[in-house]
């Protein structure tokens, strides 16, 4: 989740493109706040292993406009 800018979902998805294929049927879906401040992006991956996920979890946590990640 981060604020609700035109280049958040861009930076998230290129950041998970360098480590993984992105599911090409429904592979990326938003949804914003009720406020429409803050877009959330959810990304459906093709993990090859726990390393790969958990290097995609540190490189999008440490991004300074990446406000919360589950």
């Amino acid at each position: 989740m981060g604020a609700n800018r035109d280049d958040f979902e861009n930076l998230v998805v290129e950041i998970i493109r360098k480590h993984a294929p992105i599911a090409a049927d429904g592979g990326i879906s938003t949804r914003l706040s009720r406020g429409g401040r803050f877009i959330s992006i959810t990304v459906h991956i093709h993990a090859k292993g726990q390393d790969q996920v958990d290097t995609i979890y540190r490189e999008l946590s440490a991004h300074e406009r990446v406000l919360m990640m589950l």
